[in-house]
């Protein structure tokens, strides 16, 4: 992997796409999940300029898909989500980065991701909740802060209580289209999600 030159930097996990957005197949077949998945998430790394972008993944075709797209590649096979983000973030650390913005490949309107992530504090966290509160879409994280990502359902409530427990201040990122994701059938008719990924 080349070199992170750079205060910030944003971390997008990504799994297989053959794999990804299982809950939508009750209104797309595989290949377009696929196809989803793919746009959504050029389009998170896309918004993360002018930070560099480092995917960490365990699937070749991702990883070569990623490279084409310019960004470097973390390689993390078969840690799982919360595994892989925290292999990730140290790795961009011993790199040299103080701030990680980790943020997920299925946002809808993912504009300004690049802009949370520039100037953050480093002895601050951001967390950007889905829309109902559960998920975590992005955390902004200073990497010093040995922060424990805890993702899945609930995980939002999860990751506010590991702030309280590191005494970090904690800003809560609402109202802007970093908040919208798509993880169920019903968020295909948010703008930026056409069925199909067309």
């Amino acid at each position: 992997m080349v070199a992170v030159e750079a205060d910030a930097a944003v971390l997008v996990p990504v799994k297989a796409f053959g794999e990804a957005k299982r809950r939508l197949s009750p209104a797309l077949g595989a290949a377009e999940r696929a196809a989803l998945s793919r746009r959504l998430t050029a389009g998170v790394i896309a918004a993360a300029a002018p930070l560099p972008v480092a995917v960490v993944c365990d699937d070749r075709e991702v990883a070569g898909w990623a490279r084409s797209l310019g960004a470097l590649v973390i390689w993390e096979p078969g840690r799982g989500l919360n595994g892989a983000v925290a292999a990730g973030v140290a790795h961009l650390a011993g790199e040299g980065v103080r701030v990680v913005g980790v943020a997920h490949g299925d946002l809808a309107q993912p504009a300004g991701l690049g802009a949370l992530c520039t100037g953050h504090p480093q002895r601050a966290l951001s967390l950007v909740p889905d829309g109902r509160d559960d998920g975590t879409n992005v955390v902004v994280v200073p990497t010093a802060a040995a922060f424990r990502f805890s993702y899945g359902p609930g995980s939002f409530r999860r990751h506010l209580d590991e702030a309280d427990a590191l005494d970090l201040p904690v800003r809560v990122v609402r109202g802007t289209g970093l908040s919208l994701d798509v993880d169920l059938p019903s968020d295909l008719s948010l703008p930026g999600a056409p069925a199909g990924g067309r």
